[in-house]
């Protein structure tokens, strides 16, 4: 009766992550709290692997990615390497019929980008990028009361990523450097999540951007020719004319991780800020009031992402694992509403060209949809 149980019951999915720093500790904790089997590891050196099969406790250590990859036993890869590293380890996670979570930037160009989409599609495999702020449950009761009308007509988007581990001189860190991290540092890095965020929450998207951007430092501690961005400011109209503005920085002193967005409506104001994410402030003319999460009051799929009890905090790894869960329930074939894929992945190098080109010409950008582009790659 036991080898029946273990003959019918669901297989768990094996999970396989490239890279052993901070991102690959979150997304192995994810990945074991949906369920996964922590197969294997590889990382910059078979030494760093071993190093991390232990802190992570994972099953197994490979040698190299390329071992990781070629695995028969592997279902899904999660690559959690340097941004230049990204292109390569997807092309050959999905060349190998492997499902695969790619930290962003998904790529460093628009056209590796648009490859790995082409790619994943022809593969039909899982692929998707952790956009994981989606996946807070008052981000989600934002988006169905704006969906819903209960917002108003939108007039005005704002919003900001503010941190200060870069702030000093000595401060640093391999995404200064542009060989590793790309052209962008600032606004790929966090600025990415942030235009997820507002285009997710208003499914609305930015189509014109005028950008500049400033460089505090030219040399840090290990690079001596700083050429990425510390921070961003910008404006921006989209397709159903809002303007707004954000503000991307990883230089302001005393924010360790603030993204914050608010939007106006004809009928109310919503602000979502990611350093209190149990809260939605609702903003009207005869008063205001602070939206605590609970699930019996909130919209269904807010609901669902709310796993535990109101008044028991949720935070960023909670995020991160439904995202993970999410992911692995589509690989299972349950598709549910909101999972970030290489095209939101795409979309992302797409925001990010514009920004650097605009900030480059001091002019206004017209920003291409992912369609646009896919028409252009057949």
């Amino acid at each position: 009766m036991e080898n029946d149980r273990t003959t019918t019951a669901p297989s768990r999915l094996r999970a396989g992550f490239v890279g052993a720093g901070f991102m690959a500790e979150v997304h192995s904790r994810a990945a074991r709290a949906a369920g996964a089997e922590i197969a294997g590891i590889a990382s910059s050196s078979p030494a760093s692997a071993a190093r991390a099969k232990d802190r992570f406790g994972v099953e197994q250590a490979y040698a190299s990615a390329q071992d990781l990859v070629e695995d028969d036993m592997i279902d899904v890869i999660h690559v959690c390497t340097p941004n230049a590293t990204h292109l390569a380890l997807a092309e050959a996670a999905l060349k190998a019929g492997k499902h695969v979570v790619c930290e962003k930037p998904l790529a460093t160009n628009v056209q590796d980008a648009a490859h790995l989409v082409e790619l994943a599609a022809s593969a039909g495999t899982v692929a998707t990028v952790p956009f994981v702020y989606r996946f807070h449950p008052m981000v989600r009761e934002a988006r169905e009361r704006i969906a819903s009308g209960q917002t108003g007509r939108i007039s005005t988007i704002q919003g900001s990523y503010l941190q200060d581990w870069l702030l000093s001189r000595d401060d640093d860190n391999w995404r200064v450097d542009a060989g590793l991290g790309g052209a962008s540092r600032a606004f790929a890095d966090i600025g990415s999540h942030l235009c997820d965020l507002i285009e997710f929450v208003t499914n609305d998207p930015i189509i014109r951007i005028g950008a500049i951007s400033r460089t505090l430092f030219s040399g840090r501690a290990n690079h001596k020719d700083v050429q990425t961005e510390d921070l961003v400011a910008a404006v921006f109209t989209t397709e159903a004319g809002t303007v707004g503005n954000l503000l991307v920085s990883q230089v302001a002193p005393g924010r360790k991780n603030r993204l914050m967005i608010e939007i106006s409506g004809t009928e109310s104001t919503m602000q979502f800020d990611q350093e209190a994410p149990e809260t939605l402030w609702l903003g009207k003319r005869a008063g205001s009031e602070l939206l605590v999460r609970d699930p019996d009051a909130l919209s269904p799929e807010a609901a669902r992402l709310s796993v535990l009890p109101a008044g028991h905090p949720q935070g960023y790894q909670d995020a991160f694992n439904a995202f993970i869960a999410d992911t692995y329930a589509a690989i299972n074939g349950d598709i549910r509403d909101g999972l970030p894929t290489f095209r939101d992945g795409l979309r992302s190098a797409v925001l990010t060209e514009s920004i650097i080109e605009s900030s480059k010409g001091g002019e206004w950008v017209d920003v291409p949809g992912v369609k646009q582009l896919e028409g252009a790659q057949k």
